[in-house]
């Protein structure tokens, strides 16, 4: 009988794959952008934890340029892109923007190079898979659930991801954090009330 981290590496692998071969997957980008850009005209979070893509996932970077330009009052908007600290294996957010100086982190993926920390409000994720409930299925490293299980207040926690990871039967394991919402090509597949 196999362990749940070998169901759960053994599905990440599945839809890991699945993703990088979806055929469609800039037609499913294009549709995700204007969802996520629709979602995000009535939020009032100034302050935008992001991700930098790798793998085949969503970016969020274009639609988050196009928010950061279009406060209607004028606020300053910030977007920022995680930077791991290593001693609490949390994610602390540093100022990014098109031109941004970046630098390697140690897994090879793209940060922000001295630009200043803050703490989201809102918070948008990566999903290899989701779920029911706000369930998502992410790489298995623990990052996001530590880095919401730390933030106070916490942000409003946004998964992204593309249609064909959802998986109906996702059970949560110990630990796990939920996301409050859930977009993909779609449109919004669950919002906490």
């Amino acid at each position: 009988m196999s362990s749940p981290d070998q169901d759960r590496r053994a599905l990440r692998d599945r839809l890991l794959a699945a993703r990088q071969a979806l055929p469609d997957r800039l037609e499913r980008a294009v549709g995700l952008q204007t969802v996520l850009r629709g979602w995000l005209v009535g939020r009032r979070e100034t302050r935008i934890g992001a991700y930098w893509p790798i793998k085949g996932e969503f970016d969020p970077l274009p639609a988050l340029y196009r928010w950061q330009e279009g406060a209607p009052d004028g606020t300053a908007r910030q977007i920022g892109l995680p930077v791991v600290d290593k001693a609490s294996g949390q994610l602390r957010f540093h100022v990014w923007f098109p031109g941004c100086p970046m630098e390697e982190d140690a897994y090879g993926i793209p940060k922000p190079k001295d630009t200043e920390a803050f703490e989201p409000e809102l918070l948008l994720v990566p999903c290899v898979g989701f779920g029911p409930a706000g369930l998502r299925l992410g790489y298995g490293g623990g990052f996001i659930d530590r880095t919401l299980a730390a933030l106070s207040p916490r942000p409003w926690s946004v998964g992204l991801g593309y249609a064909h990871g959802f998986l109906p039967l996702l059970k949560p394991l110990p630990g796990e954090a939920c996301l409050d919402t859930l977009l993909t090509e779609e449109g919004v597949m669950w919002e906490r009330g």
